[in-house]
């Protein structure tokens, strides 16, 4: 699809992309991603897929932009709002502090945040209970591992991904009490989501101490994750977007957070004139978080990795099974 230059951001001289001029002058939606990129395959990519289908399913193009550093964040935000963008979607709690100062500047714009609140009256907060996903998966790795040590790798060691973490424990645990979950984080920077390298020498450390499934929270990070686990015949899952076709095979499953939908939604109800703002929480039951199965995966889960968990997603919808938030108490109970 031919992308044009829109002109300058202010103060950097960066290029905005478009994917052409809306069919209607009053829809004219725009997103923007985090560091790493809108195709790390990941969390990127997935509000880019939603975007693209919006695209499709509509005929009306949207604006893009790729931030390269943290300050661009507000930039392009002013950029969009300025230009009549809106809705503008950005992705990442990151963009909290920039969203929260553009959106008071702009009130007739409509602004969506993507894993993070901001209480202003145009502004939708979209929130996902990453731990619920991550607990799906945590069953899975308990069951399909045959060391009995499984692990976890995140990326910026931040609250919400120690969230991830903990669901994922609390899923291995409820599954095998016994079982040994290794856990580390990329690092304490931005840089931290797109370091496939980094990713990979810690997954290799990790299986040196008997992990044989790793699921990596990591952004593109996690690529290196799992082409280390697929290269030493281990298995890996995916996060975010579907990934199990990055190694059929070799990746387990993926917990699957559902970016595309949010970034979808987001699109239409501005379009529809259903635009609400507040917090959205979507887990399990609501949809926004589950486990990936496809013909790249299909033979890894076995007849008793599907049973126990759809067993333990019925417990999460029912109530049966209350899945422990790192947020709580910024604390996580399992060991």
């Amino acid at each position: 699809m031919k992308r044009i230059v829109l002109g300058l951001l202010a103060a950097t001289a960066l290029p905005l992309i478009s994917l052409g001029a809306a069919n209607a002058a009053d829809d004219k939606p725009a997103l923007i991603y985090d560091l790493g990129g809108k195709f790390d395959k990941s969390f990127n990519e997935a509000a880019f897929n939603g975007a693209e289908k919006y695209a499709a399913d509509s005929g009306v193009k949207y604006r893009e932009f790729e931030i390269q550093n943290e300050a661009q964040r507000e930039q392009a935000l002013r950029k969009f709002a300025s230009d009549g963008n809106s809705p503008i979607v950005i992705a990442g709690f990151s963009a909290a502090a920039a969203i929260e100062k553009v959106s008071t500047e702009f009130p007739d714009t409509k602004f969506v945040i993507i894993d993070a609140e901001v209480k202003q009256p145009n502004v939708r907060s979209v929130i996902f209970n990453d731990n619920e996903g991550s607990y799906l998966v945590g069953v899975i790795a308990a069951k399909a591992s045959k060391t009995g040590t499984v692990s976890f790798i995140g990326g910026m060691d931040v609250p919400l991904i120690r969230n991830f973490a903990c669901g994922y424990v609390g899923g291995v645990k409820a599954t095998n009490a016994d079982a040994k979950v290794i856990q580390n984080m990329t690092g304490d920077t931005p840089a931290a989501w797109n370091d496939p390298s980094k990713g990979g020498e810690i997954a290799k450390s990790q299986m040196d101490q008997g992990s044989d499934v790793i699921f990596a929270a990591a952004g593109g990070t996690g690529i290196g994750v799992l082409q280390a686990a697929a290269d030493a015949d281990k298995l890996g899952i995916g996060v975010d977007s579907n990934q199990n076709g990055l190694h059929p095979g070799k990746v387990l499953t993926s917990m699957l957070k559902r970016v595309d939908v949010a970034t979808y939604n987001a699109f239409k109800d501005g379009a529809d004139g259903k635009f609400t703002s507040g917090v959205s929480y979507l887990g399990v039951k609501e949809g926004g978080v589950d486990y990936a199965v496809d013909d790249n995966n299909a033979k890894l889960m076995t007849d008793d990795i599907k049973k126990a968990v759809e067993a333990a997603k019925a417990d999460i919808i029912s109530g049966k099974v209350k899945v422990h938030s790192y947020f709580s108490d910024n604390a996580c109970p399992y060991k």
